[in-house]
């Protein structure tokens, strides 16, 4: 029988490289101690970044990491139908543990009087679906184990490139509406002037950047010794925002209609205006439509797809990512799940539960409390609370 611990060093390295994910890897080092030193470590924190050129009213930014993963039991129980749980997590240190609404960029803050302040994840099958960065505005100078209390949201998603051992290369929006990206070692972003209408979302997709504005029209960076920019699709102008996400090796673009005011909005006359007015309705931004393309590369353009057969795709607030409704027992596939409305209070715009959209029937609304798809989210399902035991334990199992 082979000895499997005897592999040459090249091989590993070779077959490292074709590992899909994080999680995929930290299970490879766990085989036995040749193959754990075979690989390196992961780098939890990124180094403080500059703002000079997208920022000069703060300290720098703060680059943290997340991670969404469907956790589920080993070996459910055949004669009871247990949904699998997604949950977002951040650790942006090595005993700090953030759990976060996987579509949001909010923590779960008010957990269940009985919720378990530790979970064994060895106690669990945890399936990697996605990751997303994000970029914090740092404040004022922070120390080493405070980085994390000095820092407000830079609204805009973050698509991330790796390069090299310790390299890597980040494109986001500037507030202008324009690209802008950054190699890790620059001191300065570069603001990338091409603005036919302002950007909406990027996204990193088979080893490449790519764009989409508010009109639909994609683009994607040619990173030569100058950066340019090459059109891959037209644009479909239509609806409010839109967003770029992978899908079984596809990317698509769903694009989302938008309405500010109450459900009946169209219904209320001048005598009740002033009502809505002082409503807090009034000021809420909600859904009502939404539209799903999918990218033909030979064609250059997008196409409308009236059918995603069993895939679900999330829209995050920073990230989007897709899984299969067969790996959800009692959740229909051909849907688009989305953060619900949200309103501004304080200046801040809070979001208030998830919202689903089905291709089929055409239906959108708020997902129904008794449905197997509002499981999915929050409260945790009544498995989680079974045997906990350390949830930080888990996690540095994971090295997330």
């Amino acid at each position: 029988m082979a000895d499997w611990s005897q592999l040459p060093r090249e091989l590993l390295d070779l077959i490292s490289k074709h590992l899909n994910s994080e999680t995929d890897l930290v299970r490879f080092r766990s085989v036995c101690t040749s193959w754990r030193s075979s690989i390196q470590t992961f780098t939890s924190r990124f180094p403080i970044l500059p703002n000079t050129g997208i920022s000069d009213s703060n300290w720098g930014f703060y680059l943290s990491k997340r991670t969404i993963f469907r956790v589920e039991l080993p070996d459910p129980d055949s004669q009871q139908t247990r949904l699998p749980w997604l949950i977002k997590v951040e650790k942006d240190n090595p005993q700090k543990t953030h759990l976060m609404n996987p579509l949001s960029g909010s923590e779960f803050i008010s957990l269940l009087p009985n919720f378990p302040r530790s979970l064994d994840l060895l106690n669990f099958r945890v399936t990697e679906l996605g990751q997303e960065y994000a970029l914090q505005y740092i404040s004022y100078r922070p120390n080493a184990n405070s980085i994390g209390d000095s820092v407000t949201l830079y609204m805009e998603k973050v698509a991330f490139c790796s390069s090299g051992v310790d390299g890597f290369v980040l494109l986001t929006i500037h507030t202008s509406g324009r690209l802008a990206m950054l190699r890790n070692g620059e001191r300065r972003w570069n603001i990338i002037n091409d603005l036919p209408s302002p950007y909406d979302d990027v996204i990193f997709y088979k080893g490449e950047f790519y764009a989409v504005d508010i009109t639909g029209r994609t683009v994607v960076l040619v990173m030569d010794s100058e950066t340019t920019l090459k059109v891959v699709a037209n644009s479909v102008f239509g609806g409010d925002k839109k967003f770029l996400l992978e899908s079984d090796g596809e990317l698509f673009m769903v694009d989302k209609f938008l309405s500010v005011g109450p459900d009946n909005d169209f219904d209320y006359d001048d005598e009740n205006y002033e009502f809505y007015e002082d409503f807090d309705c009034f000021m809420s931004e909600r859904t009502v439509k939404l539209e799903v393309y999918k990218l033909d590369h030979e064609e250059q353009r997008w196409i409308e797809v009236k059918s995603l057969g069993d895939r679900m795709l999330f829209l995050g607030d920073n990230c989007g990512f897709s899984a299969s409704s067969s790996d959800f027992p009692g959740c229909k596939g051909n849907c688009v799940f989305f953060t619900g409305q949200s309103r501004e209070d304080d200046g801040l715009m809070k979001n208030r539960g998830v919202g689903v959209f089905d291709l089929e029937s055409g239906n959108i609304g708020p997902i129904a409390n008794n449905s197997a798809n509002s499981q999915l989210f929050w409260p945790p399902p009544p498995w989680v609370y079974l045997n906990p035991i350390a949830l930080e334990d888990g996690f540095n199992h994971l090295n997330i």
